[in-house]
């Protein structure tokens, strides 16, 4: 296999994103069909040389040729789909039977949320495994909002040693997300500022209350519909084929969903605040791509030979 057609592979491989054994049958089979027109092309008379740019001529650019594997394989099965929405009917649930007051569920279903993300991250990171990921984050959020009820001094020693750690460990999460497909870190983070959302509208000054505790009984059904909406856009995002489909999916679901917050707020969140909430929903979209972009522009590199499944032919 020449170093043309090693490039060629590698670069279907980086933007078909399929991952796991599929990734390896497909371009497995894509390799043997382009050294069997070589093989054509060499036997016609032709040099070597022109061959390979016959062959690649023939084959097409890699990005479409990604494009059409991507849309061939990428749709998730029921099951998935049903993986993929679970958590977030959960946590739709958990406020609709307004259950979120009982520590005992609330603790239940974080630990049912971590095990099931360990689980999906450490057999293959599947799609599904992304969604389970993103409520995994919550702790963390709200360890940090914990911090904000310290005594101050123990506040202020407090904060600047936890949220650079915090910001750390979620660049480090974004990123080996990333790596697979940014689409997976958007979809692991689109539940973030619809928490921030509601949770602001249930205590403006970030600080809870009694009255805080009351305006979320008040607001749970509100809580449970804008997860349940997450969980019809990840079903339909499991299931469509097209990339730039799922992309606008996750795009006008975070903002249909956070207008939901804001419009049930019933004023509680003023236009600053929803313009940054805004900001933080576009930074969800916005950062893996441009985060993705860094790390292939870093890993411009010729792959070596034994990256690509070889037949035994040269």
């Amino acid at each position: 296999m020449t170093s043309e057609f090693i490039q060629y592979l590698e670069s279907i491989r980086y933007r078909a994103k399929l991952g796991g054994p599929r990734e390896n049958e497909v371009l497995s089979e894509l390799e043997t069909h382009i050294e069997d027109r070589l093989q054509e092309l060499t036997d016609s008379g032709i040099s070597e040389e022109e061959a390979i740019r016959t062959c690649l001529g023939q084959m097409g650019s890699p990005k479409l040729v990604a494009r059409q594997i991507y849309e061939a394989y990428s749709q998730g099965s029921w099951k998935q789909v049903l993986l993929a929405s679970m958590p977030h009917l959960l946590f739709g649930g958990l406020f609709a039977l307004n259950w979120w007051q009982h520590i005992g569920w609330l603790s239940a279903l974080l630990l049912l949320v971590l095990a099931t993300t360990v689980y999906g991250w450490w057999h293959g990171k599947p799609t599904w495994v992304f969604s389970w990921l993103g409520y995994c984050l919550l702790p963390v959020l709200a360890v940090g909002l914990i911090l904000l009820y310290l005594p101050r001094g123990w506040s202020f020693l407090a904060i600047p040693i936890y949220v650079p750690l915090a910001l750390w460990w979620l660049f480090r999460v974004i990123i080996q997300t990333t790596r697979k497909d940014w689409l997976f870190s958007s979809l692991m983070l689109l539940p973030m500022p619809i928490f921030i959302g509601w949770f602001l509208a249930i205590s403006p000054g970030a600080k809870l209350t009694e009255t805080s505790l009351q305006r979320a009984y008040y607001f749970a059904p509100w809580i449970g519909l804008s997860f349940v909406t997450l969980a019809a856009t990840i079903a339909a995002f499991i299931r469509v084929r097209q990339r730039w489909l799922r992309v606008g999916l996750l795009a006008t679901s975070g903002l249909l969903t956070l207008t939901l917050v804001v419009y049930y707020a019933f004023g509680r969140l003023n236009t600053l605040t929803f313009l940054g909430l805004i900001l933080v929903m576009w930074g969800v979209f916005l950062l893996p791509p441009l985060l993705e972009r860094q790390l292939r522009n870093s890993r411009k590199v010729l792959p070596k030979p034994e990256a690509i499944p070889t037949s035994g032919c040269e």
